[in-house]
């Protein structure tokens, strides 16, 4: 009979991690294809009213949101009924809008300042003088550029 014997010295190969960037770099392409930017948790409701001369905004990275309705039905029992501002994922004040637009302009480039514009999503149940107070709030903090969100009316 022969002898086996265990002496040979073989050794594991190395792992070959030259595809290894390539791999990682194909992954981090598919994740960020497919993910999307969470904008803004709305807490008011917001049905967007109808128009029929609509224009879509050019550049997205100068829009503000400022978004008008009645609290959702998670924040009724803490914040009532009655009409609110959200700026950003938080509850404001009219008077709060001033420093919220220049909070805004401060994060913008220089010369991109003139032309942030300050779009309103208020929601088609909201009475005009809240509307008026918004406005108003608006032009005191210098951002004359006001577009509102609507949706193309159905004939």
């Amino acid at each position: 009979m022969g002898k086996f014997s265990k002496s040979g010295g073989r050794e594991m190969p190395e792992l070959n991690t030259s595809s290894l960037p390539d791999l990682v770099f194909a992954f981090l392409f598919f994740i960020m294809m497919v993910t999307t930017m969470r904008e803004v948790t709305l807490k008011v409701v917001f049905r967007a009213p109808q128009g029929t001369e609509l224009q879509k905004l050019e550049k997205k990275s100068l829009v503000t949101f400022l978004y008008v309705g009645e609290p959702s039905q998670e924040f009724r029992t803490k914040m009532g009924t009655e009409t609110r501002v959200q700026l950003n994922d938080q509850f404001a004040e009219i008077n709060e809008i001033q420093d919220y637009i220049a909070q805004e302009k401060s994060s913008m480039k220089e010369e991109d300042q003139p032309f942030m514009t300050v779009s309103i999503k208020a929601d088609r149940g909201t009475k005009m003088g809240v509307i008026s107070d918004v406005k108003q709030a608006l032009r005191e903090a210098y951002a004359l550029k006001i577009s509102y969100s609507a949706q193309p009316r159905v004939n």
